[in-house]
């Protein structure tokens, strides 16, 4: 049984698996090894960074030729960050967190599918208005960035919502089970990030793929203690979930002391700096329970898909 969906078809993959592009994990050579296995390899383009983004697809385009995409923060690109994107001429383009509106037009005119990522129903509502081609439905069980709403209640109301657009499920999905279960909801695929940070491709360190291999689902927090620390101009409304350290209980519930204090600020940064676990955030979702080993990242995606395959194939038997 292939998992054949309307997403896999719009990109003539063979999986319905996409890499999230998360900051400072998801360069080229993830984003390569996931495309070539048959997913969908997004780099972490964050606010557009010019030279990241021509290192980063000059490696991707060197190892893969199947498709692949870029994903930007709305919050933090211009249209000209856009414009330069469309040039590099991915498969896809994704834009998360922020109004995707003032973008879409260019994204769209250049024939590149648009991805936009969404934590609420009312971003979702917006994301279909721009004219997303596919809507990503992302719940707070996600590691980095989100909102407040649960994956399993949050999937489905955005797929009735988008009525007959492709939905992606986010947060909190590491295997076959939950991609079975994403498609169960009538999502057309599932977008993943924390289960491809410990990865070989990733670009954390060996210490922040092991603390994350010996996490568990009750080592995570959503906070905005790490983006008060670095002065992130993150938008309040996305909370950020890591795994805790020893920073975030020292400051835990006393975010505005720490915005009034910039020598706390500096030491953390300068800890952070020099790679300081106790305060250097390691995105994380609840899902790390799931997560047991560094694995390669096409394995990763053949096994996920074939395990989705195997899960539906069960839970069609016990129906009949």
């Amino acid at each position: 049984m292939a998992l054949r969906t309307e997403f896999t078809g719009l990109f003539d993959i063979e999986h319905p698996i996409v890499l999230a592009p998360m900051g400072g994990v998801a360069g080229g050579a993830l984003a390569a090894a996931v495309s070539e296995a048959g997913g969908l390899g997004l780099i972490g383009g964050g606010g557009g960074d010019g030279r990241l983004l021509d290192q980063e697809c000059a490696l991707l385009t060197a190892r893969t030729e199947k498709p692949w995409g870029i994903g930007l923060l709305s919050w933090a690109i211009d249209l000209d960050t856009v414009r330069r994107t469309v040039a590099r001429r991915p498969h896809a383009i994704l834009l998360s967190f922020g109004d995707p509106t003032p973008f879409a037009a260019v994204v769209r005119e250049s024939g590149i599918p648009l991805l936009v990522q969404v934590t609420t129903t009312d971003e979702a509502a917006r994301a279909l208005e721009a004219g997303a081609d596919v809507l990503i439905a992302q719940g707070a069980e996600a590691g980095g960035h989100g909102g407040g709403r649960a994956t399993l209640p949050f999937v489905p109301a955005v797929v009735d919502l988008a009525a007959g657009t492709p939905v992606l499920a986010a947060g909190g999905i590491a295997d076959g089970r939950g991609l079975a279960a994403a498609l169960v909801l009538g999502a057309a695929g599932a977008l993943i990030g924390t289960r491809f940070e410990a990865t070989h491709e990733s670009l954390l360190s060996a210490e922040e793929a092991k603390a994350i291999i010996d996490a568990r689902g009750g080592d995570t927090e959503r906070n905005r203690i790490i983006d008060i620390a670095r002065e992130s101009p993150w938008p309040a409304e996305y909370t950020a979930r890591t795994l805790r350290n020893r920073f975030l209980d020292e400051w835990a519930g006393r975010e505005t002391e720490l915005a009034a204090d910039p020598l706390a600020r500096q030491r953390y940064r300068a800890a952070a700096e020099q790679g300081d676990l106790d305060c250097a955030p390691i995105w994380a979702g609840e899902n790390v329970d799931l997560i047991g080993s560094l694995e390669s990242a096409a394995d990763l995606v053949r096994r996920i898909g074939t395990h989705a395959e195997q899960v539906l194939r069960r839970a069609a038997a016990q129906c009949d």
